[in-house]
């Protein structure tokens, strides 16, 4: 049974070598949701501490920034010892996860989320799993999602699938993520933005 592995350092944008868009969409603020997914110390504290304070930062930036446009903030978070029904085959893959300890469960302090903000508990790779984030989009009019927090390759990745999967704009923002490796990191922003997404940065995401 496999679980997070030791991650060594690497840069978040794929050492300057992000991969070409297909698409050429624009994040808009009238049309667009901040999803801050898994942002739990039970999945950063595996990152290199100059990886984990950079991510941070750039999240904070980018939640900053929608706050300031009106754009919705939205969360995940995993609630902690599941049932072995809750929990499914995760398990067979990544054991029985996290514990309910505010040491697993707590989102960065320096971006944790407000009373304003949407928060949503997360069952399975996807965001969009048992909740109602996409009535919740529908109801506003938001047909963008720019994606951020961990990890690249498996959460992040899914949620943008569906996303897009809904008619919905996936944007995943390269150094507003992280993942188990440089490799794993860049595999998944060139997934999106060969097939369902566009991937940008925090600083172009809502220049």
């Amino acid at each position: 049974m496999a679980g997070i592995p030791t991650i060594q350092p690497y840069h978040l944008t794929c050492s300057g070598r992000l991969p070409e868009n297909t698409v050429s969409w624009h994040v808009e603020p009238s049309r667009a949701v901040l999803l801050i997914h898994d942002m739990q110390s039970y999945f950063l504290s595996p990152l290199p501490p100059i990886m984990r304070e950079t991510l941070i930062a750039n999240v904070a930036s980018l939640r900053e920034r929608c706050r300031q446009a009106g754009i919705p903030v939205a969360y995940t978070a995993h609630p902690g010892r599941m049932t072995d029904q809750d929990r499914g085959l995760l398990r067979d893959f990544w054991g029985p996860g996290m514990e309910t300890r505010p040491a697993d469960r707590e989102i960065a302090a320096t971006i944790s989320p407000s009373a304003d903000d949407w928060m949503f508990t997360k069952w399975r790779y996807s965001a969009f799993f048992r909740t109602d984030l996409r009535q919740r989009m529908q109801e506003r009019g938001r047909d963008q999602l720019v994606l951020c927090g961990v990890y690249a390759h498996i959460g992040v990745l899914v949620s943008a699938v569906e996303a897009f999967t809904h008619d919905i704009q996936p944007f995943v923002v390269a150094d507003g993520v992280a993942d188990f490796s440089e490799d794993h990191h860049c595999r998944a922003m060139e997934y999106v933005a060969r097939c369902c997404g566009k991937v940008t940065t925090a600083a172009e995401a809502f220049a």
